[in-house]
Formats: C-alpha cells, sequence, structure tokens
C-alpha cells in the first residue's frame, strides 16, 4: 500500500506528450506545478520504479509515476486559539473579518497573537501544506488597524491560483473609508505611482520613479459639509497602502491614520464639539475592507464576501453624518 504521502498515478492514454510536472500537477489537484517541479529535481517522483529528474521529459501513456510529497513540517509559527469571525471555509480557502489591531504575519516585535497563529489553531490538520509547511497561505494583507475582509488558502495550489489573480486583478475589492476635506470632484479615479518615500523610508508616496502602478477608484457617500466625508473606494491594484497613500496625495488624509496624516487638519475647525474630538481623537486610520469577490480557484465558481465595518467606525461615521 502506498504511503499516505505518496501518489501513485497510471498514464492515461490522453495523457501522450503532456509536460510531466504539468500532469501530476493536474492529476493530484492539490500543489502547483511549479511546487511539483521541485519535487521531481529533488528527486521525489518514480518512473515505473526508478527516479526520474526530468520535469519536462514526456508523460508515456500506460507508465506508472509515484511522486512522494514529504511529511509537512509543522509551521514555525504556534498555534494561538484566537477567536476568529470566519465567513466561509471549504478544504481550499478561508475567508475571514479581520478585527483592526490584528497584526497578519509574524515579525518582530510581533512573534505571536497574529492573524497565522490564529489561522493555524482554527485549520489544524486541514492545513494540507505551504511549501512543504503545515501554514496557511496569506493572498494579500490588510493592515494591522485595518478591519475587513481577507482570503487565506489552505493549499498550495489553492494560494498560486489566488495569487495569480489578485496579480491579473481579476477579482472585487471595495473599502470605506473616512476622510477629512471633500474631495472634488465627488467621484474620481487616482492614478499614481507608489513607492518608498525617498524621504522617509518607512513611509510609502507617490512617486515618480522605482514606484508601482496604482489605480483607486473613489466615491463620496456622504460627508459633514466640508469637514470630513465617507468614501468608498474600489481597487484595481493592489499596493502597499495604497488607498492611505492615494487619499492623503490629493489632500484629503484618513481620519487618524498615523502615518499619512502629519498634523491636525483644517477640516477639524468645520465640525462641532463634540464630534470634532472624536474625530480627532480616532485611534486608527479608519479604513475598512467591505467587500471581496473573485472565482474560487479550484471550482472557478464565482463568491463573493462583505462585512459591516465595525462599531469604531460606525460610531464615528454616524456622528459625522449627522453634521451634515
Amino acid at each position: 500500500m502506498a504511503d499516505p504521502a505518496s501518489h501513485s498515478i497510471l498514464a492515461e492514454p490522453d495523457a501522450s506528450g503532456l509536460r510531466l510536472d504539468s500532469y501530476l500537477a493536474e492529476r493530484i489537484g492539490t500543489i502547483s506545478r511549479s511546487r511539483v517541479k521541485v519535487l521531481i529535481l529533488e528527486g521525489a517522483c518514480k518512473r515505473n520504479g526508478v527516479i526520474t529528474t526530468d520535469a519536462s521529459e514526456s508523460v508515456r501513456p500506460g507508465t506508472t509515476y509515484l511522486l512522494t510529497l514529504p511529511n509537512t513540517k509543522p509551521a514555525l509559527p504556534q498555534p494561538e486559539a484566537i477567536e476568529l469571525d470566519v465567513l466561509y471555509e471549504d478544504s481550499a480557502l478561508l475567508v475571514l473579518n479581520k478585527p483592526a489591531g490584528l497584526v497578519v504575519h509574524p515579525a518582530p516585535g510581533n512573534q505571536d497573537g497574529t492573524l497565522v497563529n490564529a489561522l493555524i489553531a482554527h485549520c489544524g490538520d486541514s492545513l494540507a501544506g505551504i511549501g512543504g509547511e503545515r501554514r496557511p497561505g496569506i493572498v494579500h494583507r490588510l493592515d494591522k488597524d485595518t478591519s475587513g475582509v481577507m482570503v487565506a488558502a489552505k493549499t498550495e495550489l489553492a494560494l498560486s491560483r489566488l495569487s495569480a489573480a489578485f496579480a491579473a486583478r481579476d477579482l472585487e475589492r471595495e473599502y470605506k473609508a473616512l476622510c477629512w476635506g471633500t474631495p472634488n470632484p465627488t467621484s474620481g479615479r487616482i492614478e499614481g505611482d507608489i513607492g518608498r518615500d525617498p524621504r522617509e523610508r518607512k513611509r510609502m508616496a507617490v512617486v515618480t520613479r522605482n514606484g508601482k502602478h496604482a489605480v483607486t477608484n473613489y466615491r463620496i457617500i456622504g460627508n459633514a459639509g466640508l469637514a470630513a466625508s465617507l468614501v468608498s473606494c474600489k481597487l484595481e491594484t493592489g499596493r502597499t497602502h495604497q488607498i492611505r497613500v492615494h487619499m492623503a496625495h490629493i489632500g484629503h488624509p484618513l481620519i487618524g491614520d498615523p502615518v499619512y496624516l502629519r498634523r491636525r487638519p483644517a477640516a477639524a475647525k468645520l465640525l462641532p464639539e463634540p464630534t470634532r474630538t472624536l474625530a480627532l481623537d480616532f485611534p486608527r486610520q479608519a479604513l475598512h475592507a467591505e467587500t471581496i469577490g473573485f472565482s474560487h480557484p479550484i471550482t472557478g465558481t464565482a463568491l463573493r464576501f462583505s462585512a459591516p465595518p465595525p462599531v469604531d467606525f460606525t460610531t464615528l461615521a454616524d456622528a459625522l453624518l449627522a453634521c451634515a
């Protein structure tokens, strides 16, 4: 009996001439072609009992191929029982509503208590392994203090296909944000390459050199006179801090943004108390990833998920819109 981590595949007549790594990846259905290629090069594939290390060789019908997957190693981050708001889950992926304040990846200063720690505990043995390690695949990130909908892959194939969809912009992403002032026009397209701020490397900025193409479409939903606005932002690209950078670039930084709001905004004078203090003291960037839509990486089914903004966001938004 074959080892549970091995896949024995008898090549069918219609497989003649197909590339070996592509054929095995398609037949197995849970790992990417690039991962199969690496395994073949490492000597993990046998053709009729003889090791083959040629990932590009043509498949021979009637031949038995045995691909042995190494046991997945425990993920370096430790599992932690952190409550998650799961919107959808199956064997390939998980969609959740991330709260503000939760760091996505372990990093210096945040080695535990992260979303990755929580996902490892939540998914348990249903994680098939990413790159030989039992961990979730983070398809896209949200900043620590940004709340909202996120997608995580549970298999290598799902991660590969979702990442390709994100790179090709073949998905829908809509955010809600509270910004200072009232953008003019009331809807528009912000296009500007984003890269490291040459004057302060910890910040991003709209740059003319060495940046990445970035486009944000915004639309005002409501406002507090000329003092502040509730806006919908739809992304055509997904760059680091994109909405925060683009809104600051057009002169309307997000309320509470600790990085891109550098001084007390003049528009705050237009707000009555106590709403003015509520807005000035908001402890994080007022940004929420409300909706995401994409095709399921395995079945191709169209999926769309939404989550309402958290209480702190809606409390501030209601107070601002009451000043209109």
